[in-house]
């Protein structure tokens, strides 16, 4: 882990270069067999699967980046589609403190099999999934009650963006709200000075200022 001032912090120890393909092999055939066996909670194997992916590590960068990813698309697999309209790469932001604490928990004695998977379970059902759905719950109850809410959502899921965005994206984060709102509160935000327009289209990117 990289902190701000630029110390860097080891959190875990990969696999060496050379241990890595045979590794992620048994992980995706361990995991294959587990998940179409039935046998094991879903919220439980990917937590595990994602923990493994990290511990291997199984590239020279992104792999934080590529296990959320992998989580996203694992849940979606398992009928949890909560990640279409909520980012957890937000959640984890916001959370980056437990996130990389539990990781560092999980992780020790990796090597040797002795790892405690809790702290890890934890902080995936506890922080990352629950919070996702609460989110969720709220952004659905602006819309149920209260004036102006669609407004609200998408301002809010505006502030939630991490980066450049597109008008399909607030779409998908927004699926109640018809375009012509979001163009108009854009156009809005655009004037007031709280965002820049980057092109023509509907294609068009807008950044926050």
């Amino acid at each position: 882990q990289t902190y701000p001032d630029g110390t860097k912090v080891l959190r875990f120890q990969p696999l060496a270069a050379y241990a890595t393909p045979s590794a992620m092999e048994r992980l995706h055939e361990q995991f294959n067999r587990l998940w179409q066996s039935e046998e094991f909670e879903p919220l439980l194997l990917i937590p595990t699967y994602v923990l493994d992916f990290l511990c291997i590590h199984p590239f020279s960068d992104g792999n934080g980046r590529m296990a959320r990813l992998l989580t996203l698309l694992l849940l979606y697999k398992a009928g949890y589609e909560v990640g279409r309209f909520i980012s957890l790469e937000r959640i984890v932001e916001r959370t980056k403190e437990s996130y990389y604490d539990t990781l560092y928990q999980s992780s020790q004695s990796w090597h040797q099999g002795q790892h405690s998977l809790l702290p890890w379970w934890e902080y995936f059902l506890g922080v990352l999934v629950l919070s996702a759905y609460r989110d969720f719950e709220q952004r659905v109850g602006l819309v149920t009650s209260t004036k102006g809410a669609k407004t609200a959502m998408v301002l809010d899921a505006i502030n939630n963006i991490v980066g450049d965005f597109s008008i399909k994206h607030l779409q998908e984060q927004c699926p109640t709200v018809g375009i012509d709102l979001i163009r108009r509160i854009l156009r809005e935000e655009r004037k007031a000075g709280r965002l820049e327009c980057l092109g023509r289209g509907p294609d068009a990117r807008w950044r926050k200022k």
